[in-house]
């Protein structure tokens, strides 16, 4: 039997143990996601879809909060600063980690040091759009203006060192034709003009571009994939259309600041792959042009640091700005 002093003891000492000392539950308030582009770009659009999902799936809502900005380097900045406490998650993309650090000439954070890269939410061609009052119907036309107009035909993007940027400048190079860049903050006001006639076509993910061919308010010349888009499968591919070297796709992912704690992350990229099975999300991925991924974390981190070495030559070599 135990002495009752010892028992008293045991019990109060017990009850004296810090409050840090105890194991925290996660989460236990609302997380948020930041976007690294204003609303209704690709971005955007796959962001909401995660933090939906994402978010029942943690039992705390998800906000969204974009942070546009020096090609999605300012959204990305503030999350490599956040506290690595399972509350502030970045909508990573192929920009802000693999090509504006180069583009821009350095940044404030390290994209591989400074987070954890957890999963790759879609992964998506991307698609030459046009005012319909535009007068190339292929993106052989689209060329042939091109060359007879150099330097006077502009396309859109959703901001310098965005991987539809470098798509733009890439066709330059195999074109021999200069274009203008008309960087925007954000897919979503790029649309907005191109819409309205203020440029005459936009380099875009088709995700964000779908609604817009889909209402007639943009034609879709050509998209990058390997492939016809199934959701597209009328719109010809670059590569078909005689340009093989313009294969190009954007990614969407999901990071969290450094030092974040292990069983943080580990439910986060268990409940990643679960919605990403969601049947709402692989309908509206097949409806938008995108795909998942089943990548771990570490194939994610090495998935990364290898979009890292493949566009910075690309960089350097292209001769790009940043506006």
């Amino acid at each position: 039997m135990i002495p009752r002093r010892t028992f008293v003891a045991s019990t109060l000492a017990g009850l004296a143990l810090p409050a840090h000392a105890q194991p925290q539950a996660w989460p236990t308030k609302p997380i948020k996601l930041v976007v690294p582009y204003a609303p209704g770009g690709t971005t955007d659009v796959v962001a909401r879809m995660v933090a939906e999902y994402l978010g029942k799936r943690l039992g705390q809502n998800i906000i969204v909060d974009n942070k546009p900005g020096k090609g999605a380097m300012v959204g990305t900045a503030l999350v490599a600063k956040a506290a690595p406490d399972g509350y502030t998650l970045l909508m990573s993309v192929i920009s802000g980690l693999s090509i504006s650090p180069t583009l821009y000439g350095g940044g404030d954070f390290d994209p591989m040091g400074d987070f954890i890269h957890i999963s790759i939410a879609s992964r998506n061609p991307s698609v030459l759009v046009v005012n319909p009052t535009f007068e190339a119907k292929t993106l052989k036309e689209y060329v042939d203006y091109a060359k007879a107009n150099p330097g006077k035909l502009a396309f859109a993007t959703s901001g310098a060192g965005s991987s539809n940027h470098l798509l733009g400048v890439r066709l330059e190079q195999v074109i021999g034709a200069a274009l203008v860049h008309v960087p925007y903050r954000g897919a979503g006001p790029a649309m907005i003009d191109t819409i309205a006639g203020n440029v005459p076509s936009m380099f875009d993910s088709l995700p964000s571009a779908a609604p817009h061919i889909k209402a007639g308010k943009v034609r879709a010349l050509a998209v990058s994939s390997e492939e016809r888009s199934p959701a597209f499968p009328d719109v010809p591919t670059m590569k078909e259309q005689g340009f093989p070297d313009l294969i190009s796709y954007s990614w969407f992912g999901i990071s969290v600041p450094a030092n974040t704690p292990a069983p943080i992350v580990d439910r986060l990229a268990s409940e990643m792959q679960a919605v990403l099975k969601e049947p709402a999300v692989l309908k509206r991925w097949e409806e938008i042009g995108a795909e998942g991924s089943t990548m771990t974390p570490a194939e994610v981190t090495r998935f990364i640091q290898s979009e890292i070495d493949k566009w910075t030559p690309v960089v350097k070599a292209s001769g790009a700005k940043p506006g």
